[in-house]
């Protein structure tokens, strides 16, 4: 039988340079799944992990990089996984990261880059990154949450 668990994180990681937003984007390495393609910091939540805990953790793992502002974007995405019969549910965060924070890949990435919002939603290879994008100008696109502050600010 079929089952649903939250299984994954997705954290995109934003900074500021002056007026413009960029996002990170990393490139997969050639030992592991997808080989070569761009996306988002993501990763699986370990047993007894809450979602919130496992995104700081991948986002410290593949980039360590330590947020100054850490959002969840009211988003949760869908993956079906048929190896194992199950649909994974992934909730979405955002850091904001200083401009001038240090890059560190992990060892899952071999590459990472600094885009615009719409040169990042052209790299991204999963089309769930690119829609993220899209909720991420619209509720913390300006470096922080408004009037949704209270509500999406973790951290």
């Amino acid at each position: 039988m079929t089952i649903t668990r939250v299984s994954f994180i997705d954290v995109y990681v934003l900074r500021k340079r002056g007026e413009q937003v960029e996002a990170l984007v990393l490139r997969r390495g050639g030992a592991g799944r997808c080989p070569g393609s761009w996306e988002t910091v993501h990763g699986s939540i370990e047993a007894d992990e809450k979602p919130v805990a496992a995104a700081l953790r991948e986002l410290m793992e593949e980039t360590g990089l330590d947020p100054v502002r850490f959002y969840n974007l009211s988003r949760v995405e869908t993956f079906y996984r048929h190896l194992v019969d199950e649909v994974a549910l992934i909730p979405v965060f955002v850091a904001w990261v200083a401009p001038e924070a240090s890059v560190r890949l992990g060892s899952e990435h071999d590459q990472f880059e600094w885009l615009n919002l719409a040169d990042a939603r052209a790299r991204f290879a999963w089309p769930r990154e690119r829609r993220a994008l899209d909720d991420i100008e619209i509720l913390v696109g300006r470096g922080d949450a408004g009037p949704l502050e209270d509500v999406l600010r973790v951290k």
